[in-house]
């Protein structure tokens, strides 16, 4: 794989660290700046719904831009909204602060994923996204544990400071490893038409893979967002198996991510068909025995897993349905991702402040995988229809 894709993933980790850091930091937030968990959590939305709309309009603005130059300017904005983010006082700033940072991570994942598949051969799209998904997985292994480790030993302020600090060597490696023929090469897909590239969300087949992205990802996020209250007072352990839990979510959401990436361009099918189904189970499973600590700690390794596996190769499946937009197809894999990663949050703080208690956003996950399970069998039976229509007009 070319050097500048894993350079790309070196991006994405930095900002999938800041994108994650907050399931551990939630608490600490809250006491600081005088608001309940519920609402510090609606920082995840907000920086969420920032990359829904981000995308797309970020993706269009910049569509003419060489990618290198898209890149660094998006990777910028997002180092000093962190930066604003570290010193501010007041929760509204910090909530602003994540809107704009979101538009930068939007801009920059969007041009990202649509310059990742033009790095590699049209069948190994999959393998690409899963490469850049990685720097994501690699967050939640390393990043994340290490921001709320640093979080609880100097403040949730150091982790933002300590985020716009590591944006510096992202920028380096984009700036060297994407050449300026590559800047050239991407500039000249420039020439499609914006408005021929929108309409390919007329076709049924890309909404639904973005359908199916954004219900799997609500749920994962649902999920993931509120570990930090089940890990501490529902299975009653100490602060510092926070770090621990979201350690074993990153390592199984890496392990999802290289597994999905080397099925998802061969066998999607088979990746959903099992995938699915045992991601409904897993959340099923944590709801019912996330009291116990040791089978917490085994479902949520298990669970980032199936949830990044299944999660990337409908991704994957968003970018193949998008072939005919070619500097807007990341913007719909980006949005897709992300209206998820939006609404699974306020779901979830929705039913962690009714008597469900803790496990709630965990309840909430398996509802949104259940309803995604519905809408891809219904799809099937739909697409089988079709094809024996078209077998009797012969």
């Amino acid at each position: 794989m070319p050097f500048a894709l894993y350079m790309l993933a070196l991006a994405v980790f930095v900002m999938g660290t800041s994108e994650f850091m907050l399931a551990g930091l939630l608490p600490a937030i809250a006491t600081d700046l005088d608001v309940t968990v519920g609402t510090a959590g609606l920082l995840t939305s907000a920086f969420a719904a920032g990359m829904v709309l981000g995308a797309p309009l970020m993706a269009a603005f910049a569509r003419r831009w060489p990618p290198r130059t898209a890149l660094l300017a998006c990777l910028l904005l997002f180092a000093s909204c962190h930066v604003v983010a570290a010193l501010t006082p007041v929760f509204p700033i910090l909530l602003a602060a994540r809107v704009l940072s979101a538009l930068a991570n939007a801009g920059f994942l969007a041009v990202a994923l649509s310059t990742a598949t033009t790095l590699v051969p049209t069948d190994r799209k999959g393998r690409a996204v899963a490469i850049l998904l990685s720097g994501t997985t690699i967050a939640t292994v390393a990043g994340v544990p290490a921001g709320a480790l640093l979080g609880t030993a100097a403040g949730w302020r150091t982790t933002f400071w300590a985020i716009s600090l590591l944006c510096v060597p992202a920028a380096i490696g984009i700036l060297r490893g994407i050449a300026d023929n590559q800047d050239r090469a991407e500039v000249s897909t420039g020439s499609s038409s914006l408005r021929a590239e929108l309409g390919q969300l007329r076709s049924p087949r890309l909404l639904v893979a973005m359908l199916l992205g954004a219900l799997v990802n609500g749920g994962t996020f649902a999920a993931f967002t509120f570990l930090a209250p089940v890990v501490t007072d529902t299975a009653g352990l100490g602060e510092a198996w926070i770090s621990v839990v979201l350690v074993m979510f990153g390592v199984g959401s890496f392990l999802g991510v290289t597994i999905a990436g080397r099925l998802s361009d061969t066998r999607p099918g088979l990746v959903l068909a099992v995938g699915g189904p045992l991601l409904l189970t897993g959340w099923i499973a944590l709801a019912l025995a996330g009291s116990n600590p040791v089978l917490l700690v085994v479902l949520v390794l298990v669970q980032g897993m199936l949830s990044f596996g299944v999660g990337s190769t409908l991704i994957a499946q968003v970018l193949y349905a998008a072939s005919g937009a070619p500097t807007m197809a990341g913007s719909y894999a980006t949005a897709a991702l992300n209206v998820g990663a939006a609404a699974g949050p306020v779901l979830g703080a929705v039913a962690l402040a009714t008597e469900a208690g803790e496990l709630a956003p965990i309840w909430v996950a398996a509802g949104l995988t259940a309803l995604a399970l519905a809408v891809m069998l219904l799809s099937r039976l739909a697409g089988g229809a079709r094809t024996q229509r078209r077998e009797v007009s012969f």
